[in-house]
């Protein structure tokens, strides 16, 4: 009995210490690729990370990525159509709350701001919008 009341309590501090943000990593400097002779075929554009200046890719990658990217306690994973697809029907109204203010569901949790309340409620709909586009 009392496993069961501290089970909820255990997954919302998982899930906070899912949106601690890492220090950022230091790139090395890339080399200049030599000259070919013909030219390189361009990446097809990413629209969604272009739309916003690449700000939801960059929030998922510092804050979402360590839940939604393996599935943690429950976590829809990006991608996972099947997973993402009744969330999305709700209208992205109900995501972006779910994303601000935190959500308790049959499957998991959602803690608010992704357990990172230093994000501003527009860089949590920018990682929406991005994780989004990636379920549909």
């Amino acid at each position: 009995m009392r496993t069961t009341k501290l089970l909820p309590l255990l997954l919302v501090a998982l899930l906070a210490a899912c949106g601690k943000s890492e220090a950022p990593k230091s790139e090395a400097p890339k080399a200049e690729a030599p000259a070919a002779t013909a030219p390189a075929a361009a990446p097809a554009p990413v629209a969604d990370a272009a739309a916003d200046g690449g700000k939801g890719l960059d929030v998922f990658k510092k804050t979402c990525v360590m839940c939604h990217q393996t599935g943690v306690a429950g976590a829809p994973k990006l991608g996972d159509k099947a997973d993402w697809g009744p969330r999305i029907a709700q209208g992205k109204d109900v995501l972006y709350k779910h994303a601000i203010e935190g959500f308790n569901g049959n499957k998991g949790a959602m803690p608010a701001k992704g357990g990172n309340p230093s994000l501003s409620d527009e860089e949590m709909k920018a990682a929406v919008d991005y994780i989004v586009s990636k379920g549909q």
